[in-house]
C-alpha cells in the first residue's frame, strides 16, 4: 500500500536552529513548510549537544543556552503553523515532472513539495562509539548511547564514560535512580559546565558514587548483558570495574548518510551554495547552516539566520516564478503583522 504523499510547498530537511529561522522567513511570504528530523526533538546540535551550554554569540542575547534557543525559535515559527516530522531520515529525493520533488523517509512518509531546504547541519548524527573489542554485542541491551527514560535505568549499576557535558549531566540526574553510579574519564580535566564538574565532585565526595581515572579496555558479560569491564589506569595498571549498564558519551559524529546520494555536486562532504539564493547544484534545492559551503563560510548560528533570509526569498521566486514579491519590514508591514498576531 502506497503511503499518500503530503503536499506542502517547502520541505525543510533538520530541525535545527537554521532551519526552525527559515519557517519564519518563508512564513512571512506565505510558503507553509514540513520539518524532518532525524532526532526525537527540535534544536539539532543545540538539543543533542549542548542544550544547557551557553551560548554568547546570537545578536541581542548576551547568554542563550541552545535549549532556550530552541523554545524562542520554535515560538516564533509557531505562527505559521509548521508540521514536525521526528524520528524520521530522508532516504530518497526525486523530481517530478511536474517540476516539484517527491521525499521519502525511512519510516514511511512521503512528500511533494516545490522546494526543498537542507538544514541538516553536517547530516544525521550517530554516537562516537568507543574502541572497545565487542561492543557491538552489548548495544541496546546494556549499553546506550543515550538516554531516552531515565526510569529504564533505576536500580541499576551504571557506569558512564566521558567528560563532556553529556556525560556529566547524566552521572548527576540518574545517580537518584540507580543503584550504584560510577564515572570513568582519562583525565581530571573535564570539556563540561564548571557548575556538573562541581556537583559530581560533591557526589564522590558524599560517598554517592565513584570517579575513576583510565580508559575502559575490554566489556564482560553474557548474551549482551555486563556484569563489568577492564579498564587501564594512567599508570598503565590495569584494574576491574562491576557493572551492569554502560552508557559511553564520546559526542557525537554527523554523517552526510543518504544526501551524499541525491545527486547534488559535494565538496569534501558539504554542499556547495551560491551566495545570492543558497541553492545547490539543482534548482529548487537550497542547502543553509553548516552542511553548506561557500568562500568566506563561517559555521556560526548567525550566519545561517542570514543564510535563511535570502534562502527564504530565493525560493519564494522559484516557487512562484509569475509572482511580484515586495520587501517589507515587520517593523512596518501591517500585512506581515497580521501574519505574526501582533496587529
Amino acid at each position: 500500500m502506497t503511503q499518500e504523499a503530503i503536499s506542502t510547498d517547502v520541505v525543510i530537511i533538520g530541525a535545527g536552529p537554521c532551519g526552525l529561522f527559515a519557517v519564519f522567513e518563508l512564513g512571512l511570504l506565505d510558503m507553509k513548510c514540513h520539518l524532518i528530523d532525524i532526532l526525537d526533538k527540535p534544536g539539532g546540535q543545540c538539543a543533542e549537544l549542548y542544550p544547557e551550554k551557553p551560548i554568547y554569540d546570537i545578536p541581542a542575547l548576551p547568554v542563550v543556552s541552545g535549549q532556550e534557543l530552541t523554545e524562542r525559535l520554535m515560538e516564533q515559527a509557531a505562527p505559521f503553523g509548521p508540521q514536525y516530522h521526528y524520528n524520521e531520515m530522508v532516504e530518497e529525493l526525486e523530481k517530478l515532472e511536474d517540476g516539484r520533488f517527491r521525499v521519502k523517509t525511512d519510516g514511511g512518509l512521503v512528500f511533494e513539495a516545490k522546494v526543498i531546504v537542507i538544514a541538516a547541519g553536517g547530516g544525521s548524527f550517530q554516537p562516537k562509539k568507543p574502541p572497545i573489542p565487542g561492543i557491538e554485542a552489548y548495544e541496546g541491551k546494556s549499553v546506550f548511547y543515550s538516554v531516552k527514560r531515565m526510569e529504564n535505568f533505576r536500580n541499576k549499576k551504571v557506569l558512564i564514560s566521558g567528560g563532556g557535558d553529556s556525560a556529566l549531566d547524566w552521572t548527576i540526574n540518574l545517580q537518584p535512580v540507580v543503584q550504584s553510579m560510577q564515572l570513568i574519564h582519562r583525565r581530571d580535566g573535564f570539556r563540561a559546565a564548571p557548575d556538573s564538574v562541581n556537583k559530581m565532585h560533591a557526589l564522590v565526595e558524599e560517598k554517592k558514587m565513584q570517579f575513576h581515572l583510565g580508559q575502559i579496555t575490554a566489556l564482560h558479560g553474557d548474551n549482551g548483558q555486563l556484569t563489568g569491564v577492564t579498564a587501564k589506569g594512567n599508570d598503565g595498571q590495569d584494574y576491574e570495574i562491576e557493572c551492569d549498564t554502560l552508557l559511553p558519551f564520546f559526542g557525537l559524529t554527523m554523517k552526510l548518510g543518504p544526501i551524499a546520494n541525491w545527486g547534488l555536486n559535494l565538496h569534501e562532504n558539504l554542499i556547495p551554495v551560491d551566495t545570492e539564493k543558497f541553492q545547490t547544484s539543482e534548482p529548487g534545492i537550497f542547502a543553509i547552516g553548516d552542511i553548506n559551503t561557500y568562500p568566506g563560510k563561517l559555521k556560526l548560528i548567525l550566519s545561517g539566520f542570514h543564510e535563511a533570509a535570502l534562502m527564504a526569498q530565493a525560493a519564494f521566486k522559484y516557487a512562484n516564478p509569475d509572482a511580484k514579491v515586495t520587501f517589507q519590514y515587520t517593523t512596518s508591514s501591517t500585512s506581515l503583522q497580521k501574519k505574526l498576531g501582533v496587529a
